[in-house]
């Protein structure tokens, strides 16, 4: 798939693409998760590039919902999904499911729900869900304590563009690799001709470096796993909660995590954290080491009684002697004990192993009061830590790399696969919460509905009277002021969306015919100015010339290009609303009357809700079918309705229904009530 060829992905943001292991499969797969790891696009961006990429993979050529009220039918429909959603993600991959008139888009989708619908959403797994989320690439990791080396210009750029994360030098011969050495724990030195060249420090002499950057820069790999450790911690408790197949070990996984730190240093290293701890508490090890020895001497001064004798005393001052020599002559084993005293601390206090020599020196033998470390030789043991713990740092964190870097896809995997059930667990619970069922899609036109309830409705969906309906080819639908035409049509139309999504509808069954577009035009509010009039009449004007085009008569000569691509002589379907309050009822009628003939000749499914359903009828060339819902009379003031239209019945109006009543009640004041009633007829 050419990634520019998809709608609504420029050059730029191919060029983010192809940051991607494999754009092409997540673009075909709607991969909303891996697409949303591409540089600068986001969850809701990706799912965008998602549906248009569906759309080129299936040439559908989009615009199904063709009306505003269309539109907010399927923005309903997805809501009823979303909210059943636990993370994020499992809302925006739900986007990437649109209604369409493409046969194999439909299927791909029923195939997908069909499956999950299966899925049995428990507590448990909803809760370990909700601390699941996309894994993230962390784009600021930086190494200061390492570079890379090389002779050579050309292979200079390519160790930066494949090893951002450290310094690249370039170096001219081996005493410049010393001095790199000398200011850097670790040197990687990418050209071969520095094999064998002895220097000292951590020099290592790897020309395919570049070919394993995670061998230089094990941080690449640890860092990702600390940032999303609790993400893939998640994604593994959904898989022992939900039990599904997981892609690795997950006790090896997460024993490997274990070992991570936030920060993603290598954590559990005993010996790397004695080292740390040395290098940490050099300073103060030192400080304490001084005044252990130092009391130690004062404590035996205090103690001890010293004679000098006048002449030894004058021969001291003539040499210009001073305490340091006093201490020599007279009290030498006191100091030794003093100064072994401080080694002994500083060695124990610090944990040292094997510069324990190094530490011992940090403490001369030489006779002083008060007794002072050597600043070079504690230098030269803060070097010698410092480097230990680096290198040991190094070491750990290469190996928890490598063993970190092989399960990298399974933890991808791992965690997609949750966020994929969250998404399946949505189409269950929507199945599950609205009694839903898997529609027959078939190639006739019309659509059966048994058993629909509509969950749009403002009224716990428990208490929703279940409707049968089904219409092939146009009709009108009657029946008094709130008995339901209204909410039947948004079911027609929910059923229709949810149907061509390749989603299951809240039916006992349905039954809908394939279309490409689905015109829903809600009820107009007042009477529309001459302007808009004109403008009302020439959308329907358009819509009767479109359905022509699509539908082209097989005996015309002229129709031999077919219809537009991707509409497969597919009908629409057209839902209207009360169209006669647009205008003065008369001229309504005989409007309505001639949309509906244009598209009955047409081949359209057409369901226009009206009171004028008599007037439709009589101002219509052609026979106009009739359905109503039917009132079964009042009852303490209130409307007693069938939900379910009744075909071929002309539904009566409120105030026919209220004539009746009167006319039935015996009071009827001279006829007057039963020769009103005879005016409906």
């Amino acid at each position: 798939m050419e990634l520019e060829s998809v709608p609504g992905v420029g050059a730029k943001t191919a060029a983010a693409l192809r940051e991607l292991d494999d754009p092409e499969a997540a673009l075909r797969d709607g991969d909303v998760a891996s697409l949303a790891r591409a540089p600068g696009i986001s969850e809701g961006r990706a799912a965008r590039i998602a549906r248009g990429a569906i759309r080129a993979e299936h040439d559908d050529p989009g615009g199904f919902t063709a009306t505003k009220r269309a539109r907010e039918i399927h923005e309903d429909a997805l809501a009823l999904l979303t909210d059943r959603t636990v993370t994020d993600y499992a809302a925006k991959r739900l986007e990437t499911i649109y209604p369409s008139g493409v046969r194999s888009r439909i299927e791909e989708v029923r195939a997908f729900a069909e499956a999950a619908m299966e899925r049995e959403p428990d507590a448990a797994v909803l809760d370990a869900l909700s601390a699941v989320e996309p894994l993230s690439e962390p784009g600021d990791v930086r190494v200061r304590d390492r570079c890379l080396a090389t002779r050579d210009a050309e292979r200079y750029a390519d160790a930066q563009a494949a090893i951002p994360e450290v310094s690249v030098e370039v170096v001219d011969d081996a005493r410049q690799l010393a001095e790199l050495a000398r200011s850097y724990s670790t040197v990687v030195a990418l050209d071969e001709a520095f094999a064998g060249v002895d220097i000292e420090g951590d020099v290592r002499v790897e020309p395919n470096a570049l070919e394993e950057p995670e061998s230089v820069v094990p941080e690449r790999v640890l860092t990702f796993f600390a940032r999303n450790r609790d993400r893939i911690r998640a994604a593994a408790e959904v898989h022992r909660v939900a039990a599904l197949d997981a892609p690795c070990d997950l006790d090896t996984l997460l024993s490997a995590l274990d070992q991570l730190d936030e920060d993603g240093s290598v954590s559990g290293d005993e010996e790397l954290d004695r080292l740390a701890t040395a290098v940490d508490d050099l300073d103060a090890a030192v400080s304490t080491a001084e005044s252990v020895a130092n009391d130690h001497l004062r404590e035996a001064i205090e103690e001890q009684d010293v004679t000098i004798e006048g002449t030894d005393l004058l021969s001291l001052v003539e040499r210009g002697a001073g305490v340091d020599s006093l201490l020599q002559r007279e009290l030498a084993d006191e100091y030794a004990a003093a100064v072994e005293k401080a080694r002994d601390h500083l060695v124990d206090a610090l944990a040292l192993r094997d510069m324990e020599a190094t530490a011992r020196r940090a403490f001369p033998d030489e006779p002083a009061y008060p007794v002072e470390h050597s600043e070079d030789v504690v230098s030269r043991l803060r070097e010698e830590l410092t480097a230990a713990r680096d290198q040991r740092a190094t070491r750990r964190k290469r190996e928890l790399a490598d063993d970190l870097a092989e399960m990298r896809d399974d933890a991808a995997a791992l965690v997609d696969a949750a966020l994929e059930l969250d998404v399946e667990l949505a189409i269950a619970r929507f199945t599950a919460d609205f009694d839903c069922t898997m529609p027959d899609l078939t190639e006739s036109e019309g659509i059966a509905i048994e058993g629909g309830r509509s969950p749009l409705l403002d009224v716990p969906f428990e208490a929703v009277e279940p409707v049968d309906y089904a219409v092939e080819g146009v009709t009108v639908l009657s029946g008094v002021n709130s008995g339901g035409k209204t909410s039947t049509l948004d079911l027609v139309a929910l059923v229709t969306t949810l149907a061509h999504m390749g989603l299951p509808v809240p039916a006992e069954s349905a039954r809908v015919g394939r279309v490409s577009e689905l015109h829903y035009h809600a009820k107009t509010q007042g009477t529309l100015d001459a302007g808009a009039f004109e403008a009302t009449l020439r959308e329907f004007g358009d819509l009767v010339a479109d359905v022509d085009h699509r539908n082209p008569d097989p005996d015309d000569d002229a129709a031999t290009d077919g219809p537009a691509a991707g509409t497969e002589n597919r009908p629409v379907m057209v839902l209207v609303d009360e169209l006669e309050s647009i205008t003065e009822p008369g001229a309504s009628a005989k409007i309505m009357a001639g949309i509906l003939e244009a598209l009955g000749e047409r081949q359209a499914t057409a369901i226009f809700v009206s009171h004028l359903a008599r007037d439709i009828r009589a101002a219509a060339e052609t026979d106009i079918s009739i359905d109503g819902i039917e009132a079964k009379g009042l009852e303490d003031g209130e409307l007693r309705v069938e939900r379910s239209p009744v075909k071929g019945k002309l539904a009566r109006s409120t105030p026919e229904l209220i004539v009746e009543k009167l006319a039935d009640d015996g009071a009827d004041n001279d006829g007057f009530y039963s020769d009103l009633l005879g005016k409906f007829e």
